[in-house]
């Protein structure tokens, strides 16, 4: 279980840091000056355009988020009611799980065709095969 928690710690540091591209991206379009005044004149009907790619890292971000709880979840439940010998297979499902997420992370924000799905199925995946610890 112990590399399932390194993984699960992993996964909550990137939930962290991904906002930083978008926030970036942010002040170098406001401004300085108006990013730390909170808000441009007429937000959020009217503001300054973001470019695409920081669109998509929000969403990266903030699909991540919605997919932590329930990946939280499957790892504390195989924890508490799986046993010892899931150990092995929840640790490399949950290192399944980061490198599937941060892969999403990347080809999300960077737009790369035809992998944003697959990178998250993989990843939705690992969270099955976890839960299924604790049933089995």
């Amino acid at each position: 279980m112990e590399t399932a928690y390194f993984y699960l710690a992993l996964s909550g540091m990137l939930t962290v840091l991904l906002w930083t591209p978008y926030i970036l991206a942010r002040v170098f379009v406001w401004g300085l000056p108006t990013f730390l005044n909170n808000y441009p004149a007429g937000f959020p009907v009217e503001q300054p355009a973001p470019p695409l790619w920081a669109e998509r890292a929000k969403r990266a971000h903030l699909n991540l988020v919605e997919t932590m709880p329930a990946f939280i979840a499957v790892v504390l439940g195989v924890a508490f009611f799986g046993g010892e010998t899931a150990g092995p297979t929840v640790g490399l499902w949950a290192q399944i799980f980061f490198l599937a997420r941060l892969a999403h992370a990347v080809v999300y924000t960077l737009g790369i065709p035809y992998l944003r799905t697959p990178t998250y199925l993989v990843s939705w995946a690992a969270i099955l095969v976890i839960g299924a610890q604790v049933v089995i």
